[in-house]
C-alpha cells in the first residue's frame, strides 16, 4: 500500500501493481549513479540501495527484498556469475539482470547458466529497456 506522500509500506520488494524495487551491484560507484538515475526515470520503479560487490549483494538481496537486482559481471573477489547464481538459488522470486560493458559474446555460456533472467550491456541501459526487461522477465513472475 502506498502512502500520499507516495512511499511503499510493507515489504521493501513485493511485486505490487505500482513499484518494482530495484537494487544495483557495481564496484563503480559511476554505474551505481547512472542506475539509480535511470530507475528514478522510469515510473513504476523504486530504487532500493546499491552495493559493492558481490557478498554486499547478497546481504542487500536478503535485507530489502528488491523484486530485481541488476548486477555488474565483472567484480572483484565474486564476479556477477557467481552473485547471480547464489541469488537465484536463495531467492528464486528475485529478477537478476547482468550487465556488462563488454559484448556478451564471451560471457553469454556462464550468463546462462547462473540463474540470470537476462544480459544487457550498459551502454544501452535506460529507461525502456528497463521496462521491457520487467515486462518480459518480471510483470508475469
Amino acid at each position: 500500500m502506498e502512502s500520499p506522500t507516495g512511499h511503499q509500506h510493507g515489504r521493501t520488494g513485493s511485486r505490487n501493481r505500482d513499484r518494482v524495487a530495484v537494487l544495483g551491484v557495481d564496484d563503480q560507484p559511476i554505474f551505481l549513479d547512472v542506475a539509480r538515475e535511470v530507475v528514478a526515470a522510469t515510473p513504476g520503479f523504486e530504487w532500493v540501495g546499491g552495493a559493492v560487490s558481490g557478498a554486499d549483494a547478497l546481504d542487500a538481496v536478503t535485507r530489502l527484498s528488491p523484486a530485481l537486482v541488476l548486477l555488474d559481471v565483472h567484480m572483484p573477489e565474486m564476479d556477477g556469475i557467481e552473485t547471480a547464481r547464489r541469488i537465484s538459488e536463495s531467492h528464486p522470486d528475485t529478477v537478476v539482470v547482468l550487465i556488462s560493458v563488454e559484448d556478451s559474446t564471451g560471457i553469454a555460456p556462464d550468463a546462462m547458466t547462473s540463474g540470470a533472467a537476462a544480459l544487457v550491456r550498459k551502454q544501452e541501459f535506460c529507461p525502456g529497456m528497463l521496462r521491457r526487461l520487467w515486462e518480459t522477465h518480471g510483470a508475469a513472475a
